[in-house]
């Protein structure tokens, strides 16, 4: 994946208020701004998973474990996946 880097400053006692090591910072940050994407409908399902290093299946139980729902992302998505489903069992 090309990328490129965003550098933003944060209140330093906000790790402690999340709860959040230092060396996994830089990971939930790339997760947060994936799953925000995500939920806005800026970015596909599968566009998140990449971004945060998961298959697309990783990613949906990603979700799940947030509570975050998958079918009511983007409906657009759903009827790919839907008609991609439907080609692929011709």
């Amino acid at each position: 994946m090309d990328a490129f880097k965003v550098e933003i400053e944060l209140p330093r006692d906000l790790l402690t208020a999340l709860n959040v090591p230092a060396a996994e910072i830089k990971q939930r940050t790339t997760e947060w701004v994936a799953l925000a994407l995500f939920q806005e409908g800026a970015i596909s399902a599968g566009k998140a998973a990449e971004m945060v290093g998961m298959t697309k299946a990783q990613f949906i139980a990603f979700l799940n474990q947030r509570h975050l729902p998958y079918l009511d992302a983007v409906s657009d998505e759903l009827a790919r996946d839907s008609e991609t489903a439907v080609t692929a069992a011709q």
